[in-house]
């Protein structure tokens, strides 16, 4: 086994273990960190398919900013459990369900993958920044422009929708 095998096997372990401990925790703010500690290992997978920029921007966007987020919000709502409600048992037995659906969804989709382990699909390089950039600016320029003008449109319709009603009278 070479080592790029051991720590894809370690990094899966723990994304698998630390999602499970999301799940299975009872404490909210435990959830959270055990999340932060997934999406580390997720990163730790994108630096093996040597997407360095792709891992970067995963760290900063989803276990800096939207971790420290969720943790500022639990924290604010100080949810205790004799206020919260009884979930009823047929939103239980929904929710298993579905989510036994979508995981036999995706155990098809990955049984009729060709994809194999060892054989990347790209070059070594297709990670890095400059490469990124190029598809990015050259072959997709139309729709990344359009992402940015329907990103603005949202901007300015939530601070219009923000701002308060002043009364002229």
């Amino acid at each position: 086994m070479s080592l790029t095998e051991i720590a894809f096997y370690f990094l899966s372990f723990l994304a698998i273990f630390s999602a499970l401990a999301v799940i299975l925790s009872k404490n909210p703010v435990y959830s959270v960190l055990y999340l932060i500690v997934t999406f580390f290992s997720i990163a730790g997978h994108y630096f093996l398919m040597n997407a360095q920029f792709l891992a970067a921007v995963h760290i900063i966007v989803y276990a800096g900013a939207i971790m420290v987020l969720f943790l500022y919000v639990i924290m604010m709502l100080n949810l205790n459990e004799e206020q919260e409600e009884k979930t009823k048992n047929w939103v239980k037995i929904a929710a298993v369900v579905s989510a036994c659906s979508i995981m036999l969804i995706l155990v098809s989709l990955i049984s009729k993958s060709t994809y194999t382990m060892g054989k990347a699909p790209m070059a070594g390089d297709a990670g890095l920044v400059q490469n990124l950039g190029k598809v990015l600016y050259k072959d997709y320029l139309l729709p990344f422009e359009l992402a940015s003008v329907l990103f603005l449109a949202a901007m300015v319709g939530a601070v219009y929708l923000s701002k308060k009603e002043t009364s002229k009278s």
